[in-house]
């Protein structure tokens, strides 16, 4: 499986189909599954990719627990299975493009397991605001301070 990552500008046609960039379309050419984004996005998954993701998601509740069902209808009911076309365009489904807020210009990411194709104006506005520090502040909890280092 592919590993996704990069960010690359592109721009929506007249019929809102988006050129997948070439290096990415071999691993997209068994089918595209389109899913609204927990962010302000789209994203673009393998089938299998996609199954995986929502069954860990939905894996940790019981069969009884309604969030079940929400997650279960968060992913299913907002996703589209697509195929990149001779071109390797895909088109982008109205309820996607709204949910982004996509206009002609846009990004595609890559989030390692997905692609995500996002407004290149609020894409702007998100990346620039990620602060590393604030990202991995969780993860240094009881982690000893570094002591080695060049010597002064």
């Amino acid at each position: 499986m592919a590993t996704f990552r990069g960010t690359f500008d592109y721009t929506l046609d007249a019929k809102n189909r988006l050129t997948v960039p070439a290096k990415w379309r071999p691993s997209l050419s068994d089918g595209i599954v389109l899913s609204k984004g927990t962010e302000k996005c789209v994203a673009v998954w393998t089938p299998e990719r996609f199954d995986a993701y929502t069954e860990t998601a939905v894996s940790q509740l019981h069969e009884l627990d309604p969030r079940r069902d929400q997650f279960e209808r968060y992913f299913q009911a907002n996703s589209h299975d697509v195929d990149l076309d001779s071109a390797g365009r895909i088109m982008i489904p109205p309820r996607m493009l709204e949910h982004a807020g996509l206009t002609k210009d846009v990004v595609i990411t890559g989030v390692r397991t997905r692609l995500e194709i996002w407004d290149r104006a609020t894409w702007n506005a998100y990346n620039e605001s990620l602060d590393i520090v604030e990202l991995t502040a969780p993860f240094a909890v009881n982690v000893p301070p570094f002591t080695g280092g060049p010597a002064a």
